[in-house]
């Protein structure tokens, strides 16, 4: 494998593995200050107990991410010189502003949250909850920001020639607010809720499958479950936004969506399917005229296919983004027929009779991960032959005294040290679960006979 490739691969590993904790800390955050406004509205320990187990996750959680986030600033450096220097007015304005307004409330108020139990007030403790969630928030406001700028650069231009040019910016608010900032955002916002409330369902699932902690576990169940549905539904029309998105300023990644080669042509909407891109046909089961309808709202509009673009200008990997892309949209519609038939049985009273259904959701914990990921993947590798749209290809954004061999030791050696903190992730996290919460003295006696039926 060449210098490219490789680095793309370690890149691609490091933001991958980065991205198992975000998600789940924004969405944690958000289901965090539910539990504990209802703590403060209805003085009900059970509240306050659920949210005092989940701050504990949540910095698991947190430290991980940190941990993990911080090697990708180094391989800007290291890998992508020419790159770092083409962007670097952008995303140091993007970055500064993440640390400014973003990991600074969050830090800031992240010792009050752990530590500030019996030290501040509630509604202090409650503040410094709520300013946590919303700096996880910020934190993906301005990254995605960032990101959003490559797919659809606005507010610059470009200054000087060849290696030295640089991208530099004339409108900080154009740069913000790119044409494709605002669907992007809420989409990953949305995807990081589903993430942290699939992971509270699945983990008091799990308490009630096995008897334990059934108040807390029921009733942190239902807070996570309303979160997880309004979500879901909401991920249909930020899907639905963010692909129009696409259609209208990467018409080429949207082709490679749906493998969708003719020049301009009415273009059909695949269930699954696979694409032979030497034949360039893509054999499944689809929805005749459907990607146009869902653009157009007609059934006769063309639709600009990959064969449109020079071959040099269009992604490669177009089977790979077909099938994360529809991977992504099948798990989206899985998790919204979970949501809903659990919302219905909670109405009508049978939820937790489910067994089987609870061990469903112990085990969908995994779903929005496997979504989150595969929505980066397709969006980056359909983004490819450029690293900065139309304006910087991959190629010319390598450093360019990095040796492939340089490149292979330190991916493998990232590998090592990951697959190090995950084991011990999941060490921590398995022991925190198990343990569960931590129950008062006095409440002890009546969270006992309501946990053993022996004693009901």
């Amino acid at each position: 494998m060449n210098t490219e490739l490789l680095s793309r691969i370690q890149f691609a590993f490091t933001v991958a593995f980065h991205y198992i904790y975000p998600p789940l800390s924004i969405g944690l955050g958000v289901v965090m200050v539910i539990m504990e406004g209802l703590y403060l509205r209805t003085g009900k320990p059970v509240y306050e107990q659920m949210t005092r187990f989940w701050i504990k996750i949540f910095a698991l959680i947190f430290g991980i991410g940190v941990a993990t986030g911080i090697v990708m600033e180094f391989e800007f450096g290291t890998n992508w010189a020419v790159y770092s220097r083409y962007v670097g007015d952008i995303f140091g304005s993007a970055l500064a502003a993440e640390g400014i307004f973003a990991f600074a409330l969050e830090s800031g108020f992240l010792g009050i949250l752990i530590f500030g139990w019996n030290r501040v007030s509630p509604r202090v403790h409650f503040l410094a909850t709520l300013m946590v969630a919303l700096g996880s928030m910020f934190s993906a406001i301005w990254i995605v920001v960032a990101n959003s700028w490559q797919q659809t650069p606005a507010g610059f231009r470009i200054e000087g020639e060849g290696m030295k040019a640089r991208a530099v910016i004339t409108d900080f608010w154009e740069m913000v607010f790119n044409p494709s900032s605002i669907d992007r955002l809420s989409h990953v916002i949305i995807g990081a809720f589903l993430a942290g409330s699939f992971l509270v369902m699945s983990v008091h699932a799990y308490y009630i499958l096995k008897g334990r902690h059934l108040d807390i576990a029921r009733s942190g169940f239902k807070i996570a479950l309303v979160v997880a549905t309004i979500a879901s539904l909401t991920q249909l029309f930020t899907g639905h936004r963010s692909a129009d998105g696409v259609a209208k300023n990467q018409p080429a990644k949207l082709a490679a969506f749906e493998g969708h080669y003719d020049s301009l042509a009415v273009a059909d909407m695949y269930l699954l399917g696979w694409v032979d891109t030497q034949k360039q046909k893509v054999t499944g089961i689809s929805i005749p005229a459907g990607l146009t309808f869902l653009i157009h709202q007609d059934f006769t509009t063309p639709v600009t296919g990959l064969n449109a673009f020079k071959k040099e200008d269009r992604p490669s990997a177009v089977n790979f983004v077909f099938q994360t892309y529809h991977l992504m949209v099948a798990i989206g519609m899985t998790l919204i027929g979970l949501t809903l038939l659990a919302s219905f049985l909670w109405w009508r009273g049978k939820l937790f009779e489910q067994r089987w259904l609870l061990h469903i959701f112990m085990w969908a914990v995994l779903l929005p991960q496997i979504a989150n990921q595969l929505g980066w993947y397709s969006a980056e590798v359909g983004r490819q032959p450029w690293v900065v749209y139309n304006l910087l290809r991959t190629s010319e954004g390598l450093s360019q005294s990095l040796k492939a061999e340089q490149v292979l030791f330190s991916l493998i050696l990232f590998t090592l040290v990951y697959a190090l903190l995950f084991v011990l992730f999941l060490y921590l996290l398995n022991k925190k679960i198990k343990h569960g919460p931590d129950i008062p003295d006095d409440l002890i006696p009546e969270y006992s006979k309501r946990d053993n039926p022996i004693l009901k």
